[in-house]
């Protein structure tokens, strides 16, 4: 039994919103903003920080063809700027860094100082940042009926609960991996989110210059 292309659509768009939110890559950042919380404090920003993931990414979902609209940008173009970013992302991911597209040195400065680090930087830029918003904008506008995006919505629902679990088994799951661990981990997401911008830049390139067709 094969699936129809709008379900294979929905399948990698799943596959690469898991693989740019990438939870197992937030771990670290996570253990060392709350190293001073209580256990219970922990769980409190790991629910936080899922439920905020949620939110933002279905928002993009359902608001992001009316942004699009309001600036006067079009889909092709936009799927350019998002593969380019989804590709330097991915770059830096396959050389286990940290993208200043998610998080600037001064950003991880300011966290450390923040109280509440739940929705900024844990959701919003480092998860359910500019590089995931892109991605479900761009494969919302394909989805072919209304029914689509409630699919996306609850595929972005399963992310989010994915989210929580990294978050709140954070302290096993870093001594489980450790830090070799954890990298190989972002570079494997860092290999499939390098195909997704590069794929993402082609279609767009396509539709902006059909002449390269």
């Amino acid at each position: 039994m094969t699936l129809s292309p709008e379900y294979m659509l929905y399948a990698k768009t799943l596959v690469g919103v898991l693989a740019i939110v990438n939870p197992l890559g937030a771990v670290p950042v996570f253990l060392s903003l709350s190293g001073d919380y209580s256990a219970g404090q922990r769980k409190q920003v790991a629910k936080s920080s899922a439920l905020a993931v949620a939110i933002i990414l279905i928002l993009s979902i359902w608001l992001g063809d009316a942004i699009l609209t309001f600036f006067g940008i079009n889909i092709p173009a936009f799927r350019v700027g998002g593969g380019l970013l989804i590709l330097l992302m991915a770059i830096n991911m396959l050389h286990a860094r940290q993208c200043h597209t998610r998080q600037s040195p001064e950003e991880a400065e300011e966290a450390e100082n923040r109280e509440n680090i739940a929705v900024v930087p844990l959701a919003l830029p480092l998860m359910a940042g500019p590089g995931a918003i892109s991605l479900v904008i761009v494969d919302a506008h394909q989805a072919v009926h209304w029914s689509g995006r409630w699919i996306l919505s609850i595929g972005i629902l399963v992310v989010a609960v994915t989210v929580w679990l990294a978050l709140r088994l954070a302290e096993p799951i870093g001594e489980r991996l450790g830090i070799t661990g954890l990298n190989i981990a972002t570079r494997v997401m860092g290999l499939l989110l390098a195909a997704i911008g590069v794929q993402m830049i082609a279609l767009g390139l396509v539709q902006l210059l059909p002449g390269l067709a």
